[in-house]
């Protein structure tokens, strides 16, 4: 929401496996994105891309995947698109820390550090890709925002969780970014607290403990965010109990319309099939 918030209608967004809160945050339909989980017709890919294909062009989403890293390359081109085309537009690329192993990461930096390209690249580090922690991946020691200012790009580390110090380093960032100064990587320090894929505790699996996790949910993003504005005077209890009313109703709304929206036709399958 940080990084999105500081971006324009006509920036791009790309994503990995993780990729509904993006959406949304980029100004996707609540209501296309249940639609699209659903495999509806009404979706956002028109059902087509289910959960970690999501795209819808109207609001700048291009495209997710669950190749790891896959989309970073991709931005890197819309990225040079925009350079080519003199147009004052920045391309984003969300990944986690597991994708900063793949080769085509290292490619990608290279490229847009030597072209000085509008592409803003945001790292979420939860400290774990699966089950394997940071210290069993990476050399003791090893930053990941460092990997980046080793390719002479502007990097630095923050806390993913405070979403006003995101929003900040973002506007920054994609400044930055159109005024052709070139690249830049933000790593943001965050945590899974659920299970890799699923909605269940994963405290018992040996490769973390419900310690750690529970120190991560008492910085909660959401209740600190709240905080901030209660101690700021600019919101109070009654507003939040609205909040959560208002959200709570359309997400059942939305839930309801997608399990009676139309399936896709099966005469359309080969349609938009490159």
């Amino acid at each position: 929401m940080g990084v999105c918030a500081a971006l324009t209608a006509q920036d791009v967004v790309y994503s990995g496996h993780r990729c509904h809160a993006h959406y949304l945050a980029k100004g996707g339909n609540l209501g296309e994105l249940v639609a699209e989980l659903y495999g509806r017709e009404t979706g956002c890919a028109r059902g087509r891309g289910g959960s970690v294909h999501l795209s819808d062009m109207s609001v700048g989403m291009v495209a997710s995947s669950a190749i790891l890293a896959q989309t970073v390359p991709v931005a890197v081109g819309s990225a040079l698109a925009f350079q080519m085309d003199g147009s004052p537009r920045v391309a984003v690329t969300f990944f986690g820390d597991g994708a900063v192993d793949e080769g085509v990461f290292h490619e990608s930096l290279n490229w847009a550090a030597i072209k000085r390209l509008p592409v803003l690249f945001v790292c979420e580090n939860n400290l774990y890709a699966t089950h394997s922690p940071l210290s069993v991946r990476l050399p003791k020691g090893t930053e990941i925002y460092r990997r980046a200012q080793m390719y002479k790009i502007a990097a630095e580390k923050l806390d993913g969780n405070d979403v006003y110090a995101v929003y900040r380093s973002a506007q920054r960032a994609a400044t930055q970014c159109r005024e052709g100064r070139g690249p830049v990587f933000l790593e943001c320090s965050t945590y899974r607290w659920l299970e890799h894929v699923g909605p269940l505790d994963d405290s018992d699996r040996g490769y973390r403990t419900k310690r750690e996790i529970d120190s991560w949910k008492r910085g909660d993003p959401v209740k600190r965010s709240a905080k901030a504005l209660l101690s700021a005077g600019l919101a109070n209890a009654a507003m939040f109990r609205q909040f959560e009313s208002q959200i709570a109703d359309e997400i059942a709304k939305a839930v309801a319309e997608a399990g009676h929206a139309p399936w896709p036709d099966p005469r359309d399958l080969l349609k938009d099939v490159y």
